[in-house]
C-alpha cells in the first residue's frame, strides 16, 4: 500500500509543472453514491491524492479505484473485477485547470474546475463547480457532480440493470497543505 502511494505520488507531481507555489492533499475523500428502488450503492474513498499549482490553477487527482469502501464485500468485489476492471485499469486521474482561480483571495470562492478524468482507460471531460475555502493559505475543496456510468465504457448485464443507476452522484473533499519538494 504505501508503494501505491508513492507511485501515485510521482504520477501527480509528474503532472504538474515545476513550482515552489504547490501545495497537496495527501489524504483527499471521494465518495459515489447510486441509487434505485432496488438498493443504494455508497462508497467512500479516502486514499486520494491531489495537488493544486497556485500560480496557474493546474490541479490534478489520482486515487486507487481499489480503495473505495463498500458496505457490502459482494459489491466491492462487483465493482473492481467487473465494472471499473481495477486489476487493468488500477486509477482514476483527473487533470484540469481552476477557472479564474486567485489563491490569494480569503475566504470561500466558487469555481468551475474544467478538466479530464480518465477511468476505466476512457477519458472523459468534466466541468465541476467547486467551493474553494482559504484559510490564511490553507484551502479546502468541496463540491459534488453527475456522471454517467456509460460515459466510462462500463458495462452493466441486462440482469443488474435494476441494481445499478445509470447516473452517479459523485461528492469530494480535498484538504491541501503547503507542498514542500
Amino acid at each position: 500500500m504505501i508503494k501505491q502511494f508513492f507511485a501515485l505520488l510521482l504520477i501527480a507531481t509528474a503532472i504538474l509543472p515545476d513550482s515552489n507555489e504547490k501545495i497537496i492533499a495527501r489524504q483527499g475523500r471521494v465518495s459515489f453514491f447510486s441509487y434505485t428502488t432496488v438498493e443504494n450503492i455508497q462508497a467512500d474513498n479516502n486514499q486520494v491524492l491531489s495537488i493544486i499549482d497556485l500560480e496557474d490553477g493546474t490541479i490534478a487527482v489520482s486515487m486507487l479505484m481499489n480503495a473505495f469502501v463498500f458496505e457490502k464485500a459482494l459489491m466491492k468485489g462487483h465493482f473492481n473485477e467487473s465494472y471499473v476492471e481495477s486489476d487493468l485499469y488500477p486509477k482514476g486521474i483527473f487533470e484540469g485547470q481552476i477557472i479564474d482561480f486567485d489563491p490569494n483571495q480569503q475566504g470561500e470562492q466558487i469555481k468551475m474546475i474544467d478538466g479530464v478524468f480518465t477511468m476505466h482507460g476512457v477519458p472523459n471531460e468534466l466541468s465541476i463547480k467547486t467551493k474553494i475555502e482559504n484559510n490564511n493559505g490553507t484551502y479546502v475543496l468541496t463540491g459534488t457532480f453527475e456522471t454517467l456510468v456509460e460515459d466510462y465504457d462500463i458495462k452493466v448485464p441486462p440482469l443488474l440493470s435494476k441494481n445499478i443507476s445509470d447516473r452517479i452522484e459523485v461528492n469530494f473533499r480535498f484538504e491541501f497543505q503547503p507542498y514542500e519538494n
